[in-house]
């Protein structure tokens, strides 16, 4: 009777073991495919940030210099709205 018991057993084990690998089989080759796929877009994908990167560049430096001076009274209202900010905190 021990005998037919032991071999019940160690059929379902075999069995559980053979569904675990099944199962890492599968997903193993569901990653794979997801893996190859993915490569192969970043590859055919065109790089579009190289060239936004050279148009900024360059429409940056027709319109901001470094050696434009603020007007008297724009540097009077930031310097007021500085003290404002300084008296809320403060306060």
């Amino acid at each position: 009777m021990e005998d037919i018991l032991d071999v019940t057993a160690d059929d379902a084990v075999k069995t559980a073991k053979n569904t675990i690998v099944s199962i890492c089989f599968i997903v193993g080759v569901i990653v794979l495919i997801a893996g190859i796929a993915l490569a192969v877009y970043k590859y055919l994908t065109p790089d579009y940030l190289d060239d936004f990167d050279e148009f900024d560049d360059d429409f940056d430096d027709d319109f901001f210099e470094a050696d434009q001076d603020l007007p008297e009274e724009a540097a009077d209202a930031v310097e007021a709205a500085a003290d404002a900010v300084k008296d809320a905190v403060t306060a």
